[in-house]
């Protein structure tokens, strides 16, 4: 084992390894601006109380308002979304603008054709070194049918067919 620093690119690209399903979350602040952006970081924490968690960049325009939202949703994003995916990964111009949304709780706006929808209270707040590790409890929530949108070795794919034909 080596003792030298890892090279950051190179464990990006380990990381990238390990697929993820894609999430948009998006908040609602104060003074009615909306907020949203793409996350593959996210997980279920507990069922008992209904918690999940994600991660959001510390140099992210978007961290203020999310941090002191009341409430915050989680859209997992079906195979159809990959635009949406690619809109809200990028910063600065408004993202909801070709999107028709619905407000969920705290006024955090809901984004239709998604898997499922969390819509959550922003419970806490962790140090997770360049991100915040952000956890919420689910207070409501809905599903749909549908395939997931994957990110596998950066780049966006749908799942691949099975060879048994199912």
């Amino acid at each position: 084992m080596s003792d030298a620093p890892l090279d950051s690119r190179e464990f990006r690209n380990a990381l990238g390894n390990f697929a993820t399903g894609v999430t948009i979350v998006t908040a609602g602040g104060d003074d009615g601006e909306r907020v949203g952006i793409t996350a593959s970081s996210f997980n279920s924490v507990s069922l008992e109380p209904p918690l999940i968690l994600w991660s959001l960049d510390r140099s992210s325009n978007s961290l203020k308002t999310i941090e002191s939202a009341s409430h915050f949703c989680v859209h997992i994003l079906s195979d159809a979304q990959a635009d949406e995916c690619m809109a809200f990964a990028k910063s600065g111009a408004d993202k909801f603008t070709e999107l028709e949304c619905g407000e969920g709780l705290g006024g955090a706006p809901l984004i239709d054709g998604c898997l499922a929808r969390f819509e959550c209270r922003n419970v806490v707040h962790h140090d997770g070194g360049d991100h915040v590790i952000i956890v919420g409890e689910v207070e409501r929530f809905d599903t749909s049918d549908g395939d997931p949108l994957l990110f596998f070795r950066g780049k966006l794919s749908g799942l691949a067919p099975r060879d048994d034909g199912a």
